[in-house]
């Protein structure tokens, strides 16, 4: 059954008239404020009766913000700047909960971050923003002026990170490079600055945490360091303004940039060595309104030597994986948004195949991972070095296997198919939600159908989720869960699930480290007729399905049976769309059109079938905004 919004709740029971809910909703997207706040302000609905059908959306309790009674221990945990940004009051601390009024309680950043920086279960309770907003100010007593840092800045974490084995290796044969590593590294023998301290001290935090990313943000009243750890962005420490052109000056120094210039975004890199480990700086700079932003991608040499069981596939995927890339020819796409791991899983095949017995060659844009053996050439747009002029200098070279980093227009991608034709293994990306929808990408690019199915092998589509911590709790399986597993056709006869615990060990933020999920689409000769005849993604969906495919969304709910993941994770990365063709009756998988009898269970097409649509996506905290 669809989840209703708060519109339809408060239509239903006669609390307000169309025109005037109408009048409230565009008024919203104007503002961009939630509805309820919109009807509170234009005195259409009585509070009491807001209150009533904003908990039946959400399913969490409300409390008022103006005469709840508020810990002081519960405060102290919650630094201001974090509680005005989310827009959390806290109320009360219960054994490891924190309970915590919100005015968004489905927003799983703020609960995440809130989990972090408390080291508790967070317990979200439903509020007003302007009352929780006032009740912060009142309740923290003022004590952020303008232009002063909170107690939170002047006592930044990073006081606390230990820099003495950070070393700073810079590649620039620059002068003024040269001279600003020696500078930084006699201040860190000595008595570095505040500068290299922060500098150095959110660099080796944010490899002790293996974050894959820092961000340093200018902001009104001092600057922002962030970590991206799993995925997902956390606050670092608050610096205050005097720090920040220091800061950013420092870094464009060690990676060849221009410090004059700060109009223009630009790009560098930098080697700094952590202990034992070399960890490969990539940092770009952004023009903003309050100064320069960075950020610094973190990448570790190590990394691409890794086979697939190293990322947390399952036994049968790395077996069709393996048997995919052992043919002597064909193409294999993998697909995914941005940072869901597939050059990662490219290199893991390339770090499998490599053997002085091949030439392996690729085209990267940037060459992200050095690894060796094979010759990995760098797009240079301005050069006139496209991916499409390098496939063609590739070929020259006398390739067994060529990875593309990635296919971006008709021409790149028509030369690697017809490289995968010729005696090549090709290997590449695309920018796709599935694996079926890269089919109607590479249509989309004018690519024919009959090409696309003479040339492709596989398409694997993946998308990286957290891991549940080892301090993971169990609890009763949801209505929720439970309607997912019905609508994927898997069992229902779970009574329990994973969620979120709390430790040390993942900084109190449940989880720790990421797993790929996924789903891999093989061509086998009907599928190449259907290809060639039909490019439709719903027949060629059902199809797929019927020989055996497993969906992406059916892998990532066996891995929250597992316990591997959580059920909130999956609904934060993957998509559950609902499938509006016929499914058998019995088990409640897709059936194509010629099917007569379901491919799962055998049970008769004639009589049982169901053709409404099942639901398969209710997102956590329901949708009244």
């Amino acid at each position: 059954m669809r989840k209703k919004k708060l519109g339809e709740i408060l239509r239903e029971r006669g609390l307000i008239s169309a025109d005037d809910l109408a009048k409230a909703l565009e008024e919203q997207q104007r503002k961009v404020i939630l509805l309820g706040e919109v009807l509170l302000e234009r005195n259409l609905v009585s509070r009491e009766d807001l209150v009533a059908s904003i908990e039946e959306v959400t399913k969490v309790a409300f409390i008022d913000c103006r005469s709840a009674k508020v810990d002081p221990h519960a405060l102290k945990l919650v630094p201001h700047d974090l509680a005005a940004r989310y827009g959390v009051l806290p109320i009360a601390l219960d054994g490891k909960k924190i309970v915590v009024a919100m005015a968004e309680p489905q927003n799983l950043q703020a609960i995440d971050e809130l989990r972090f920086r408390t080291g508790k279960v967070v317990s979200p309770r439903l509020g007003f923003r302007m009352e929780i907003v006032a009740s912060i100010e009142r309740h923290y007593h003022g004590a952020v002026e303008p232009g002063k840092g909170s107690p939170e800045q002047e006592s930044s974490p990073l006081e606390n990170v230990d820099i003495s084995h950070v070393q700073f290796i810079s590649g620039s044969a620059r002068q003024s490079s040269q001279e600003a590593l020696l500078e930084i590294q006699a201040e860190l023998k000595s008595k570095p600055t505040p500068a290299v301290r922060l500098v150095s001290a959110a660099i080796a935090a944010a490899v002790e945490k293996d974050a894959s990313d820092i961000h340093i943000e200018p902001q009104t009243t001092g600057m922002a360091i962030r970590m991206r750890v799993d995925g997902i962005l956390r606050e670092l420490a608050q610096v205050p303004a005097e720090h920040q052109s220091t800061v950013i000056s420092r870094l464009k120094i060690l990676a060849d940039m221009d410090i004059a210039e700060r109009r223009k975004p630009q790009d560098g890199r930098i080697v700094v060595r952590v202990g034992s480990k070399n960890i490969d700086l990539r940092i770009s700079t952004l023009p903003t309104h309050h100064g320069e932003k960075m950020v610094i991608r973190l990448l570790d040499p190590s990394a691409p030597r890794l086979r697939f069981h190293d990322l947390g596939m399952t036994a049968s995927k790395c077996e069709t994986l393996n048997r995919l890339i052992g043919r002597p020819q064909g193409m294999l796409l993998v697909t995914g948004p941005t940072g869901s791991g597939k050059t990662t899983t490219l290199y893991a095949a390339l770090n499998q195949l490599r053997s002085p017995s091949v030439n392996i060659v690729t085209v990267e844009d940037p060459v992200e991972y050095m690894l060796e053996g094979i010759n990995q050439v760098q797009v240079h747009t301005k050069a006139g070095l496209t991916f499409a002029q390098c496939l063609r200098s590739i070929l020259r070279q006398d390739p067994n296997i060529i990875m593309v980093g990635e296919i971006r227009d008709a021409e790149t991608a028509e030369i690697a198919m017809k490289a995968s034709q010729t005696g090549h293994l090709v290997l590449t990306t695309v920018h796709t939600n599935d694996a079926i929808a890269a089919i109607a990408r590479l249509v989309d690019l004018k690519i024919p159908s009959s090409l696309i199915a003479s040339s492709v092998t596989a398409v694997m589509s993946q998308r990286l989720v957290r891991k549940l911590c080892s301090c993971r709790q169990k609890v009763a399986a949801t209505p929720e869960y439970v309607a997912h597993l019905v609508a994927a056709g898997m069992d229902d006869s779970e009574k329990i699930m994973y969620v979120p615990g709390s430790c040390p060990a993942c900084d109190h933020s449940g989880y720790r480290g990421r797993v790929i999920v996924s789903e891999i689409l093989v061509f086998d000769e009907e599928m190449r007729h259907m290809i060639r005849t039909d490019t439709r993604p719903d027949q060629i969906r059902v199809i797929a399905r019927g020989k055996g495919m497993r969906t992406m969304q059916e892998d990532a709910l066996d891995r929250v049976k597992d316990g591997l993941t959580s059920l909130d994770e999956i609904l934060r990365v993957i998509t559950f769309e609902e499938f509006s063709g016929a499914r058998c009756s019995k088990c409640s998988r897709e059936l194509a059109e010629m099917f007569l009898f379901c491919p799962y269970c055998g049970t008769k097409r004639s009589s049982n079938v169901v053709s409404d649509p099942v639901p398969v996506h209710a997102g956590p905290g329901g949708d009244f905004s």
